[in-house]
């Protein structure tokens, strides 16, 4: 593989962008650590915190911060025809994609990082292998996060997932599961049935996960307070959101700031 340029963990202020009409001329992947807006096929589009997008040297590329920091990790490179063979059999490209929980595939850039800027004698090789193993964690994630079954297919498969990626975009939203049937002219009981089936978890856990997500990034990002917080994800009782953060991220909201900031 040629590796042309690395960065990890690099901080812009909210007037940050990139435009690249022509694409960059080599292959690119790019992790997203905070909000930010893509344009993909002449349409925009936000991104939630840790998503990923692998771009094709041609391909145009435009995206731009979405809050007043932006924090990506970054490889500019030319695989070979193996690796380039292993990238288009396992990931998507061209369009950004939510991994939910990038920490161990950043962990992956940072030791790329170090690697190529080093003088160790077997920097070429070790960053190959990296490479590598960033691809297969990458390809895990996405299986973890949208899962691939036979159901997907189906004739609800593009309706389910529409909806699901509209819980995440939209958190904040008041989501009745009754409604949501509806839509699909499905009863309460099979829509459910058919959302546990496709992607291995409830609506409901879906629902908790996207506001909780949210809540992070506005810990990160921002100065409201955990109250605001709570009120703003739809819950009236600060105590149940406090509770319901901790069981899910492992942490009080208050110690996430901390850890974040």
């Amino acid at each position: 593989m040629r590796m042309d340029e690395i960065g990890y963990h690099h901080k812009h202020d909210a007037s940050f962008f990139i435009n690249r009409p022509n694409g960059a001329g080599d292959w690119l992947f790019l992790i997203v650590k905070s909000p930010a807006v893509f344009r993909i096929d002449g349409e925009e589009v936000r991104v939630k915190a840790n998503s990923y997008v692998l771009y094709t040297p041609e391909y145009p590329e435009y995206y731009k911060a979405d809050c007043d920091e932006y924090i990506d990790d970054w490889i500019h490179f030319g695989p070979n025809e193996e690796e380039e063979n292993l990238i288009r059999e396992l990931l998507p490209l061209n369009k950004p994609i939510f991994l939910s929980d990038i920490s161990a595939v950043s962990k992956i850039v940072r030791n790329m990082c170090y690697e190529f800027y080093s003088a160790h004698i077997h920097r070429q090789k070790t960053v190959d292998l990296y490479f590598r193993i960033l691809i297969y964690k990458v390809h895990e994630l996405i299986e973890i996060w949208n899962p691939s079954n036979g159901f997907s297919e189906s004739m609800y498969g593009d309706q389910l997932m529409w909806l699901r990626e509209c819980i995440y975009r939209k958190p904040c939203r008041e989501w009745n599961i009754d409604d949501m049937a509806k839509e699909l002219a499905l009863s309460r009981s099979r829509f459910q049935h058919l959302y546990s089936d496709t992607f291995g978890t409830t609506v409901k856990k879906d629902i908790i996960t996207s506001r909780i997500e949210y809540a992070c990034n506005m810990l990160k990002y921002s100065d409201r307070s955990i109250e605001e917080i709570a009120e703003i994800c739809l819950y009236n009782n600060v105590s149940y959101f406090i509770r319901q953060f901790k069981k899910i991220k492992g942490v009080t909201p208050s110690i996430y700031r901390n850890n974040e900031k």
